[in-house]
């Protein structure tokens, strides 16, 4: 018998007190940390367009029930599917009560929770973007035509974001364009100033007041946030560089040559190389991201597995500690649930999600699928804040759309490994 899909007990997600499992969010919870915090192409936590709301703008519990089955794993059924893009959905950032949206249609939705209503719109035009983050109240987009823009909330209407700057900034290019020792040669014979990326910028990370950003041209570039400097150019991998992921004074570079690079700094602070974790031969890595301690590594790739690494104390070496068939497809993105919970998304369509299991050879336990998406999933982003007893995932895929779900925290094992 299949497993009862996960149904809101109330009247949904357009209802502005929506509930969730046990519980009813009346008002979205804002939260507020430091803009040095590390964050990741998709991922930012800030009071963004707006202030932080008071402290009775909170969640509620009620007396419900919820449609879990209680052995054979779990279905899921979408809170919310959010129609309104152009082109496939490439990219997704959390900022305060509001997600962000991003696709290769050239355009940029920002979505306001609870009720996720279209805040407003902005970017079409720019070229297609590839990855966002927010910090503050600004919003950086990296585009396929090599350019990362800034934007930002406009004085005179909080729903309006206006393009204020795009890097490489016209003050770094004047600061540089006259001298011969600044420009490289790229493909075809053609020469660049070393401050601009030469092909699509495929990914995005802010981390201790940088920004970083990871291209097709195979480069990593380090632009200093408090004036949008670009201070290094690095050739950071033999292939395409896909995702981004910085932890623990440490930035991870994941690429289509088939490695996940770990870049730290040097006492001049520089970026130097600190170690190489290595994939299956000739598959790319897609995806990467890092746990809140640092300790381990996840790559996912294009063969559909996902392999972990785990870090020593001084985060200098790297052991690999298990690999998994996650997808029969490419695995494409890969979201952490805090330090419990892996999620994967393929381009066979579906989410997987995965436990940490102390006492398995694989490290983690398959423990949910969730199918919805009519296209291959592209992006995931999971909430810092507990709704209930879970969390919300949001997925972004081809098909157009972003989606919706709850999360529990309490899942069991489907199978003992």
């Amino acid at each position: 018998m299949s497993a009862p899909a996960l149904t809101p007990p109330c009247s949904g997600y357009n209802n502005p007190n929506f509930c969730v499992g046990d519980f009813t969010v009346k008002t979205p919870l804002l939260s507020e940390p430091d803009v040095n915090s590390n964050s990741s192409s998709s991922s930012s936590y800030s009071s963004c367009f707006g202030d932080s709301p008071t402290d009775s703008q909170r969640f509620e519990k009620i007396t419900t029930s919820t449609g879990f089955a209680s052995s054979g794993g779990f279905s899921y059924k979408s809170l919310a599917v959010l129609s309104g893009h152009v082109g496939s959905v490439s990219c997704i950032a959390l900022c305060g009560e509001f997600v962000l949206s991003a696709s290769q249609g050239k355009d940029i939705i920002v979505w306001q929770q609870p009720d996720l209503k279209q805040f407003t719109k902005f970017g079409q035009g720019d070229g297609s973007v590839k990855a966002l983050v927010a910090v503050g109240n600004k919003v950086f987009t990296a585009h396929q035509d090599s350019r990362i823009r800034v934007w930002k909330v406009s004085k005179r209407s909080e729903n309006v974001l206006r393009l204020v700057d795009t890097l490489p900034t016209t003050k770094d290019y004047l600061g540089k364009f006259m001298k011969q020792s600044n420009y490289v040669h790229t493909r075809r014979s053609h020469k660049r100033l070393w401050i601009e990326h030469a092909d699509s910028i495929s990914c995005l990370a802010v981390y201790s007041g940088f920004i970083y950003s990871g291209s097709w041209d195979k480069t990593m570039k380090v632009w200093r946030l408090s004036d949008l400097k670009c201070l290094e150019s690095i050739k950071a991998h033999d292939d395409a560089i896909n995702a981004l992921a910085p932890s623990k004074g440490t930035v991870y570079s994941s690429s289509a040559d088939g490695k996940i690079k770990a870049w730290g700094r040097d006492k001049n602070n520089k970026h130097v190389l600190k170690g190489i974790l290595e994939g299956h031969k000739d598959v790319s890595f897609n995806a990467v991201v890092v746990s809140d301690d640092g300790r381990m590594v996840f790559g996912g790739g294009s063969d559909g597995f996902v392999m972990g690494w785990e870090a020593n104390r001084d985060f200098d070496s790297w052991k690999l500690v298990f690999k998994l068939r996650a997808h029969q497809m490419a695995v494409l993105c890969l979201c952490l649930i805090g330090d419990e919970f892996l999620c994967s998304g393929s381009a066979d369509k579906s989410i997987a999600i995965w436990k940490k299991e102390a006492h398995s050879s694989k490290g983690f336990s398959k423990v949910g699928a969730i199918n919805g998406h009519e296209g291959p999933v592209k992006c995931l982003q999971a909430s810092q804040d507990n709704i209930g007893d879970g969390v919300m995932l949001y997925s972004g895929s081809l098909d157009r759309t972003l989606r919706v779900w709850w999360v529990p925290n309490k899942i069991k094992l489907q199978h003992k490994s």
